[in-house]
This record gives C-alpha cells, structure tokens and sequence, in this order.
C-alpha cells in the first residue's frame, strides 16, 4: 500500500493543488489506514474490500473520533483507491458505494451590523497604521475573503476604478469578487498615503505590509484584529473567519441571491453556502419570538408561521 502513496501525495499536491497543511493530513490518515489494514494482514490494495473501509471507519468511531474527522479519514482513502483507479493500478474503487458520515453542522458565529460598525470604527486613522488597518478592516467586511486571501492579495490585484478583486482561493483557483465603495474609498487612501510612509525605502509586491516591506501573516493580522476587537468593545471569541460569516449572513438576510454568495466567497458546492440560509431563519424566530408580545407563547404550543409583517431592519451598510 505505501509503494502508492508518495505518487498519490504528488498527485494531490501538483494536480490538485491541496494546501500544505491537507496533504499532511491526508498522508496523516492514510498512515493509520495501512497500518490498521497491514495488521488485517492485507498488504495489497486490490485485495480491499468495502467491508474492511467500513471495518475500519467504524474503529475510528469506536476511538472516539468525531464525525468530521470520520469525513476527513474517508476523504482521503476515497481520493486514494479513485486515483489508483484512474491510474490503472486497480480496476474497481471499493469506496464508491460508501457514503460519507454525516454531521451536525453548526450554524455560523456571526456579528450585528451594530458590532460591525464599532470594530470598523476602532483603527485610528491619522496615523500610517490606522489607515492601513482600516483598509483592511474594511476590505475584509466588504468582500467576504478568507484571512489567507486578504494577505496574500498583491498590489496589481484589487482594481479600484473598476470596482472588483481577484481572490487566489484554494487549490490557487482564482475569483473575482466585488469591491464596495467605502473600502475602495479607504484602500485607495492607504495606498496613496500609509502604504508609501511604511514601506520607507523598502519594495513589496503585497497590498497590505509592515514597516519592514513585508506582507502580513494570518497570525499578524489574527492579533491585529483582536486588539481592535477589544477596543470596540466586542465581547465574543472574534476570528477573521467570522467577519467572513457577517459579510455572507448579512448578505442573505438582505436577500442576496445564494449563488451570487456562492461565487463571492469562493465555495465550490451551493450546499455550503446554504448554511447561510440556516442563519437567517433562526435569527428571525429569535427577532420575533423576542418582539412579538405572543412569541414566546406561539412557540411554546408550536406555532410555525410568522404572521403579519417581519420585523423592521437596519438598513444595510453600503460597503
């Protein structure tokens, strides 16, 4: 089995275009799928069966593994028997009748707009710093990136009078996501004010650097974001993955079309997006079971329908 799999980490790696950090986790989970098979005394992979896939996820539940990891296990074992396959090494993929365990997804932290607005606030923009901050602040708000995407954005990438980006997402697959006016307006002010004073005599490519010309980190700009958090006074765990959930969670409960979301934030199935739709039903059971004089009632004898008209909103924020 592990005469394979250096050609099939190759394979994920360069044709695929997977992370670093999932090719590790692949090789990771296919080690202890060898070893649990080489124990079973089965040393060769044409001689596996559905039964010893499933014999073995189950051990992995037996341990106490949880269904996500469960998922990840059989996503790379699955990618392993389909590439010998398509390699011609074995005729048949003994995963392909096997289904993915399944698992409660949990809906999506998010902030209010009201929070949003104090943490966007907090960078002090008359210093070099604080504008470039806010830049980012806002970019971040305005186009839903990943933390990965928003630093690893390069000078040439964001066309401000055109009004879009181009996001390199995973598997480096690039997108084109819209860009507000009240972050163009921002960026356009750091570039032709901050981000000169702090590259000095320095050259970077980066959209977004430090005084010493470098482009920022996920974990610079992780502190980044807490420090401002704290100074808005947001309360709540915060990450950058979560300023992502605000962009789309606001984006539906404004109506947004979900496939329109689904291009923005880079998903490549509709499914993952529809989390989304998750979000805004359980926020408006909240608004009313809160506002209605008889929520709390309606829904204790389980009354499903919401009558009369939905509770009024903030506008939205013009990003």
């Amino acid at each position: 089995m592990e005469a394979y799999l250096d050609a099939f980490i190759a394979f994920i790696r360069a044709e695929r275009g997977l992370s670093g950090k999932t090719v590790d986790a692949y090789a990771a989970d296919l080690a202890v799928y060898f070893a649990e098979l080489k124990q079973r005394g089965l040393t060769q992979p044409e001689r596996v069966t559905a039964e010893d896939i499933l014999r073995h996820l189950s051990a992995l539940n037996a341990r106490g593994l949880s269904r996500r990891s469960q998922a990840r296990h059989l996503a790379a074992i699955r990618g392993f028997h389909r590439f010998l396959v398509a390699e011609k090494y074995l005729e048949k993929d003994a995963t392909e009748d096997i289904d993915t365990p399944r698992s409660a997804r949990k809906l999506p932290v998010f902030l209010t707009l009201e929070e949003v607005e104090q943490l966007l606030a907090a960078p002090e923009e008359h210093t070099p710093v604080g504008q470039r901050d806010k830049a980012m602040l806002e970019v971040l708000y305005a186009t839903g990136l990943r933390v990965s995407e928003l630093v690893g954005l390069g000078i040439n990438d964001i066309q401000l009078s055109a009004g879009y980006l181009v996001a390199k997402g995973k598997g480096s697959k690039e997108r084109i996501v819209p860009v507000g006016s009240i972050a163009a307006e921002k960026v356009q002010a750091y570039l032709e004010g901050a981000r000169p004073v702090l590259l000095g005599k320095h050259e970077s490519k980066a959209l977004f650097v430090t005084p010493r010309g470098d482009g920022f980190t996920r974990q610079g700009f992780w502190k980044l974001l807490k420090r401002y958090a704290l100074k808005a006074g947001i309360r709540k765990p915060l990450s950058p993955h979560k300023l992502r959930h605000s962009f789309a969670t606001h984006l539906v409960e404004r109506g947004a079309d979900l496939r329109a979301v689904q291009a923005m934030l880079g998903h490549a199935d509709l499914a993952t997006t529809q989390i989304y739709t998750h979000v805004n039903s359980a926020r408006l059971r909240a608004v009313y079971d809160h506002a209605h004089p008889r929520g709390d009632d309606v829904r204790g004898r389980g009354g499903g329908s919401m009558g009369g008209k939905a509770p009024a909103r903030k506008p939205a924020r013009k990003t």
